[in-house]
């Protein structure tokens, strides 16, 4: 069996994981939390890009001897020179409705509302043998008020328009299939199922 660190706590997250992975790939694979290693410090995200956190973050298993891999993810504005970009998720300061408040304020009198999701995933080996990034991006367009009552972050503003809808409207299990964490989910497993084939 081979053992993966995924640097997070978040439980839901790990399930997700694991199952993807039994559905993607025919490794054994199982997918670990800090919390299962017994790692209880700070997560720390100073990098400038999606990838540099991601890096960074997974960096922390690979330490203590655990294959890590880990996400990071944000929304990419156009008509904001990408912002809020890595600062997505404290671009206000506040609470996601504070941060959607402060991006229909930036964006107000804007005619280019074109937006991306992106999420990039880092997996860090503790020999750094076969350390890689990947990245999954989701476009779309932010919209002028919030429409949904599902979803997370900017969800209620990101219209998608293969399905007519915010991802606050779509059912989370169509949405896992299209979103930018799909996207970067499945490059992953098919980066980390060459690696092991090979060393096979």
């Amino acid at each position: 069996m081979i053992k993966l660190v995924l640097a997070t706590r978040n439980k839901n997250k790990i399930r997700e994981f694991n199952v993807l992975f039994k559905e993607l790939s025919s490794l054994d694979i199982t997918v670990l939390s800090l919390d299962d290693i017994g790692f209880y410090g700070d997560i720390e995200e100073n990098g400038s890009t999606f990838e540099e956190n991601a890096i960074s973050k997974a960096s922390l298993p690979a330490k203590l001897g655990y294959i890590g891999i880990a996400d990071d993810s944000g929304l990419c504005v156009n008509a904001l020179d990408g912002a809020p970009g890595v600062y997505s998720a404290r671009f206000s300061g506040g609470s996601d409705e504070d941060n959607n408040d402060l991006l229909l304020e930036k964006l107000k009198g804007e005619s280019d509302r074109s937006a991306k999701y992106v999420c990039a995933m880092a997996c860090v080996f503790p020999d750094h043998s076969n350390d890689f990034t990947v990245r999954g991006e989701c476009y779309g367009k932010i919209l002028t008020k919030r429409v949904g009552e599902g979803g997370f972050g900017y969800d209620p503003l990101f219209y998608f328009e293969p399905f007519g809808k915010t991802f606050a409207q779509i059912e989370l299990s169509k949405k896992n299939k299209v979103s930018h964490r799909a996207m970067a989910m499945h490059s992953l497993i098919k980066k980390l199922s060459k690696v092991f084939e090979n060393d096979k």
